[in-house]
């Protein structure tokens, strides 16, 4: 379920309580917890709105909408090709009942730095992910978020010769170990990953 910062941050300070989707069937889980650029997300309830016209300014006021007419637009049944945030996606209309569930646990975890035996196996992990046809990735990507801090990432792209999209898709797997962190304009080595790079060069082969 996508959900954006500024709704994001809304469930973290208690304004956005609700969020509504119209799905053929429930695409979460009550209880599921879901990453989102404010931390953990919590979804505690799932329910059918059997009458979506009976929505109200509170409800969209709660769901972080404008207002009702804005909330309603977004519901609209879709008309042509699905909606790319997946709100249109259905015929049912859910409510979904949320609360913010805690920091994103990833913080804490680049700014611990690892000892030998995290070392070892934060390079056995990056061993799996460079055993792709393509070749070994990780190394070079690491060093050059080093060397090119909150460069822009389409710029950082170009400077690598690599596609946007699927090198922004291997940074945010070096992102949940802990080793990247991601600001709005580029990246730069967390702690771990700064760590990581310094053993690795002291291990050379």
């Amino acid at each position: 379920m996508l959900i954006s910062k500024p709704i994001a941050e809304g469930i973290r300070d208690g304004t956005v309580t609700q969020a509504f989707r119209r799905w053929d069937a429930p695409r979460v889980k009550v209880g599921g917890l879901q990453l989102t650029p404010a931390g953990l997300v919590r979804f505690d309830s799932v329910s059918r709105v059997r009458d979506p016209d009976r929505l109200t300014e509170r409800d969209a006021r709660t769901a972080g909408a404008k207002d009702l007419a804005a909330l309603r637009r977004a519901l609209a049944p879709k008309t042509a090709k699905p909606s790319a945030r997946g709100g249109r996606g259905g015929d049912t209309v859910y409510r979904i009942r949320l609360s913010w569930a805690g920091e994103d646990p990833r913080l804490e975890l680049r700014a611990s730095i690892p000892d030998e035996d995290e070392l070892a196996g934060i390079a056995a992990r990056l061993a799996r992910l460079d055993a792709r046809p393509t070749g070994p990735w990780t190394r070079e990507i690491l060093e050059w978020i080093r060397d090119n801090p909150h460069v822009v990432s389409k710029e950082l792209a170009t400077l690598r010769g690599v596609d946007l999209l699927p090198m922004k898709a291997d940074i945010r797997k070096l992102k949940a170990l802990g080793l990247t962190i991601s600001h709005d304009v580029g990246y730069e080595l967390s702690p771990r990953g700064a760590a990581y790079l310094r053993w690795l060069h002291s291990h050379p082969g």
